[in-house]
């Protein structure tokens, strides 16, 4: 929540230093929170909040935003290629690597299908409370190990 600086003045109340005088404080308020919507910042602030900026870089400087070369998984541009992943239990992963939208997937692709399964996986094995939950869990991340394993050796074939 900002905090927004209204005060009481001769024949109502006011928002910032200059300006109208409202009636009322919350038109006041409602005056103070269009401005900052509108992408006020007080004086000083703008230095400091550019720096703060943090936005993730998903592509290279130059880069269309559509390149074959971005693989970041968390941003779906292009929906056609997206690979549902599934981790429940050892059929499931299974299933999910050989679905056709996994094999059609790129090398690097796959790798990365792949990590996120075990990794999703062995996060749910240790939330779960229920022991047979957590042996197919494991299950589960052993299958996903075992392929991340057989990518490993293929792109070291790709390279050699």
């Amino acid at each position: 929540m900002i905090s927004i600086p209204i005060r009481k003045v001769k024949g109502g109340y006011k928002w910032g230093s200059k300006g109208k005088v409202y009636r009322n404080r919350k038109d006041a308020e409602r005056q103070a929170a269009a401005a900052y919507a509108s992408g006020y910042v007080k004086k000083g602030w703008q230095d400091i909040l550019k720096k703060k900026s943090n936005k993730r870089i998903h592509r290279k400087k130059g880069e269309p935003e559509t390149s074959k070369k971005n693989t970041d998984l968390y941003v779906d541009r292009d929906k056609s290629d997206t690979v549902p992943i599934s981790y429940k239990n050892r059929q499931a992963v299974k299933d999910t690597f050989n679905s056709s939208a996994f094999k059609n997937a790129s090398h690097q692709r796959q790798t990365l299908v792949v990590g996120v399964t075990e990794q999703r996986a062995r996060a749910a094995k240790k939330r779960a409370k229920d022991a047979e939950k957590k042996k197919d869990l494991a299950e589960a991340e052993d299958e996903a190990e075992k392929k991340r394993q057989q990518l490993k050796r293929k792109t070291k074939r790709m390279r050699a």
